[in-house]
């Protein structure tokens, strides 16, 4: 019997293979971000946006903390509709100097110059307001959206630029920080290492309203398994939207990655799922020791050609060895 667990993890180790390399957090009505965070979100819909960083600013008033906001007019006037909602009066906190409200685009230019973020620029301009923030005693949350409107410019290497000026002033000062980028803008196959980077300066991902980011299963080390985790797998990305030839291509590496762990590993194997953006990432965990390999194609071998077919059909896979066996892993999607 199978064990399916549908879960948002915790604090699961980082992985360095994408977005799911962080620890994902629970759904936004707890949003549970601690200080020193920096935490990202890939929303479809700017309502989920503003439920998500609503509820991160919501739980800030309540804990007496000082937010600071730097976004568009068009959802720093939505996050205040959503605090309106929840009982907190979005311009009575900055007259109290509670909330701090800067225009995304405007702070930008503050320390860009000719297309080029300038170092000491941005901790003179965004360091100078989170030190004062910080030197009232009280806790600090930011949110920031300058990175995402690099992105859609089509300036990836910038966005990622300011993500780790953002993580060294974090090492500086004690504070949380909030990043979104709308999904549809990093989709593109191209940005897919970008985005690894992007997922990699992260400690987590937040999922949208509703959302199920983290399927996994348990399975006994039996040859019926492997159809079952086809299964679990098919029915868990063709859920989630996909396509029917993702949908194929998840059958194969969930059946293939299963069946190294029956014949190979010959113990029992948990299959996790996880979604994050456009891309699905499947993984197989088991005790075993021994890594997989790929073989030369052979038309001739009626065996031996599972890792040749997951490297086919996916954009990268690896293997991670952990204290207890290993990981062997893939992502499909753009």
């Amino acid at each position: 019997m199978r064990r399916v667990v549908r879960r948002i993890r915790r604090s699961a180790p980082a992985l360095s293979p994408a977005c799911v390399a962080a620890s994902l957090l629970s759904a936004p009505e707890s949003t549970a971000i601690s200080h020193g965070d920096h935490v990202v979100q890939f929303y479809d819909r700017d309502a989920d946006l503003v439920t998500c960083v609503g509820d991160y600013l919501v739980e800030a008033a309540l804990e007496g903390a000082v937010s600071v906001v730097i976004a568009t007019e068009a959802h720093r006037e939505a996050f205040a509709q959503h605090l309106k909602s929840q009982g907190v009066d979005a311009a009575a906190a900055q007259r109290q100097g509670s909330l701090l409200q800067l225009d995304a685009a405007a702070t930008l230019d503050r320390f860009m110059l000719d297309g080029r973020i300038v170092r000491d620029a941005f901790f003179e301009v965004i360091g100078g307001v989170i030190r004062d923030a910080v030197s009232t005693g009280r806790p600090v949350r930011a949110y920031g959206e300058m990175v995402a409107l690099l992105w859609k410019a089509g300036d990836v290497l910038a966005a990622i630029d300011l993500e780790t000026l953002w993580n060294e002033l974090a090492s500086e000062l004690p504070f949380a920080l909030y990043c979104a980028y709308h999904s549809e803008s990093v989709a593109a196959n191209e940005h897919a290492d970008a985005l690894h980077d992007v997922c990699r300066l992260h400690s987590a991902v937040v999922p949208s309203p509703g959302e199920v980011v983290d399927v996994s299963a348990d399975f006994p080390a039996e040859v019926a398994a492997a159809s079952d985790a086809r299964r679990l797998v098919a029915d868990t990305v063709r859920r989630w939207g996909h396509e029917h030839a993702l949908v194929a291509d998840a059958e194969l590496v969930a059946t293939e990655l299963a069946a190294n762990a029956i014949v190979h590993a010959r113990m029992p194997f948990r299959v996790s799922v996880h979604r994050f953006g456009p891309a699905v990432r499947i993984a197989v965990h088991d005790r075993a020791t021994a890594l997989p390999a790929i073989l030369e194609a052979d038309p001739a071998r009626l065996t031996g050609r599972g890792m040749y077919l997951i490297g086919a059909v996916s954009r990268r896979w690896g293997v991670e060895v952990t204290p207890d066996g290993k990981t062997v892993w893939a992502e499909l999607g753009r």
